[in-house]
Formats: structure tokens, C-alpha cells, sequence
């Protein structure tokens, strides 16, 4: 899914009532931190993390690989913080994202 930039504009305003809660530290993006990632989107559909001082890391680069891993969307990337999203596949999920549309989609 790409992202039209009114649906990342959208996505940011609501990322900021968000608590982060991905944490990549000096072990960089292991399996249990994708993990843990892929279920948090599951369930929220957007989440914030956060680069450690003490990581090899960038902030850009964990966020691209996360959701490379993830299958999901870099929303925006702010210092040493991200953010991410990726659409729900449950349909009875009842607090669903709903996505504003442009003209071009």
C-alpha cells in the first residue's frame, strides 16, 4: 500500500497521541523486536518506536527495515524516533483506521 501524503498527514496527526513502545537498542532489530512490532501492528494498526543512544542504528534505517520485515509503512521518521503503519487484516477489528482519499485515490 503506498501512502498518499494526506493519508501520512492523517497518520502523524494521530501518531502523536501515541506512546512509543518499540525500543531498538544495541542488539539492532532481532527477531523478537520484529515480533513483538508485527503483533503491535496487528493490533493497532499504528505504532511509535525509538532508536537508543546505544544502537548501531539510525532511526531511518531501523524504520525501513522494520517494515521491510513487517510489510508495513514508514509514516514519518523525527529524529530518533518513527513511526509505522500498516492496515489491519481483521475485518471485525472495531477501531480500524479508516484512511481519508484524494482524488488519486
Amino acid at each position: 500500500m503506498d501512502l498518499t501524503s494526506k493519508q501520512r498527514a492523517q497518520l502523524r496527526g494521530l501518531a502523536n497521541g501515541i506512546d512509543t513502545i518499540l525500543h531498538v537498542g544495541k542488539d539492532g532489530l532481532g527477531d523478537n523486536l520484529i515480533k513483538q512490532a508485527d503483533d503491535a501492528l496487528e493490533a493497532r494498526e499504528l505504532i511509535k518506536g525509538k532508536v537508543l543512544e546505544n544502537s548501531m542504528l539510525t532511526a531511518r534505517e531501523a524504520a525501513e527495515d522494520l517494515a521491510k520485515a513487517t510489510r508495513s509503512e514508514v509514516v514519518q521518521v523525527i529524529g530518533t524516533k518513527f513511526v509505522l503503519y500498516r492496515q489491519s487484516h481483521n475485518k471485525d477489528k472495531k477501531d480500524r483506521i479508516v484512511l481519508v482519499k484524494d482524488k488519486r485515490g
